[in-house]
């Protein structure tokens, strides 16, 4: 060995030890400045996220997603990250809110015109933008009884009997979304929809009764504020989470936990709609998916939901028709009238063979028809069974389909709105 080689062989040692020595003192300067070390996972102490109002929390989960109640149908698990859900289906009194609050945007902008009702500094599109505090002191503007405001509002009011109303082709929201053809392409759409629902909606859907006094009264009466909105199609539905979202933005910054998230508002998936229902977080569990009976005084049973108990047996469960959205008791996860009382619109498209492809996380089937598009292609996932409905159609599992502009008075809907993911005890820190 020469005395170059032997040099370079006596150096590495003292190299090793000078590279460990600098690697330490980096490491460190790192630690010092909390860069190198990440800060210990600690489990969410508060067991359920703070809710909007009016919604409440549901945790990340796993529940068993058939396409058929068919007992060869094994179905297959997916997950479902945690979401809010309304704690009640839509009501009446929240869906007229919607209505007023287009209807008087038509009748300032479109109408009257008049400065008072604007603010003075324009948006950043240039639009002139209602200021709503004013308006909120006289609201609804189009209800007004002035007859120099009726006289300019003429053209979006019409009379129902001796009642004056909207004329629902000049009551309409505007709203963008990303459309969906099914597969991988999107794109960002604007559309317009009339929001007014279908009043006599219980007499289409029932010919051959008397149900003229349910048509007259259920929407606009407040003896029914607290009943879940029907005759509202799913398009109907779409523009109303589009119009809520942006109403609660102001409560969700004022919200620690939420506050600086950009969080999605929809209709729920089918998917989020069934585990919302089961009230459960695995489907090993043993927690019964739907309960049409408690156990009462004296070993009778009481009825726990709204639905038909048999041919012409409507009113056993207290009402003939639909209930207060409040009624009977919350499941598991605080969530009223999941099965009965209304079926739900939900954000899938209908396919008998949906389970085959939808992914097993967050699963969902998007598909938005055209106007031209046949009716196959404009079905619409329903869910939780209804007040006219047999016991066998609440099944937290069953699934059908209506077209998207189709209303009846048998289905409703509820929204849901992303959650942010928070650690739980699986994931905590811990020494080995």
């Amino acid at each position: 060995m020469n005395k170059k080689n032997l040099r370079h062989r006596l150096s590495q040692p003292r190299t090793i030890i000078i590279a460990l020595l600098t690697s330490l003192i980096v490491v460190a300067a790192c630690k010092s400045n909390n860069f190198y070390s990440a800060p210990k996972v600690s489990a969410f102490r508060g067991g359920k996220l703070p809710a909007p109002p009016g919604m409440v929390y549901v945790p990340s989960g796993t529940i068993l997603y058939k396409g058929s109640l068919d007992s060869g149908d094994v179905g297959k698990n997916v997950s479902l990250s945690a979401f809010f859900i309304d704690e009640t289906e839509v009501t009446n009194k929240q869906y007229r809110q919607f209505v007023n609050w287009v209807a008087d945007s038509v009748a300032i902008t479109d109408y009257l015109n008049d400065d008072q009702y604007f603010l003075d500094i324009a948006g950043e599109d240039g639009q002139r933008r209602i200021n709503w505090k004013r308006v909120k002191r006289v609201s609804p503007i189009w209800r007004s009884n002035d007859p120099a405001i009726q006289e300019q509002l003429a053209p979006m009011l019409a009379m129902k009997g001796s009642r004056r109303t909207l004329n629902p082709e000049a009551v309409k929201y505007r709203f963008s979304y990303l459309k969906s053809n099914g597969r991988t392409e999107t794109e960002y759409v604007t559309d317009t929809v009339a929001v007014m629902p279908t009043e006599d909606i219980w007499s289409e859907d029932f010919p051959n009764a008397q149900l003229a006094s349910m048509d007259a009264n259920y929407f606009t009466h407040e003896s029914f504020d607290y009943y879940p909105v029907v005759g509202v199609t799913w398009k109907q539905a779409r523009g109303y989470t589009d119009w809520r979202g942006k109403e609660l933005m102001a409560n969700i910054m004022k919200n620690s936990y939420l506050n600086g998230y950009h969080l999605t508002f929809s209709l729920p998936t089918e998917a989020q709609w069934q585990y919302a229902a089961e009230g459960k977080l695995d489907p090993r569990d043993t927690i019964s998916g739907t309960r049409l009976t408690i156990d009462g005084k004296e070993g009778k049973k009481k009825l726990a939901v709204n639905y038909k108990q048999g041919e012409g047996t409507y009113s056993q469960d207290g009402s003939t028709f639909t209930v207060p959205a409040k009624s009977y008791t919350p499941n598991a996860f605080g969530i009223y009238n999941m099965a009965g009382n209304v079926a739900e619109w939900t954000l899938d498209a209908y396919s008998p063979s949906a389970i085959a492809f939808v992914n097993d996380l967050n699963p969902v089937l998007l598909y938005d028809a055209n106007e031209s598009d046949s009716d196959a292609l404009k079905r619409k996932v329903v869910r939780g069974g209804s007040w006219k409905d047999n016991g066998e159609q609440l099944n937290s599992e069953t699934r059908n389909y209506v077209v998207d502009y189709e209303p009846h008075s048998y289905i409703g809907f509820r929204c849901v709105m992303s959650a942010v993911e928070m650690p739980t005890q699986q994931v905590k820190t811990r020494k080995y």
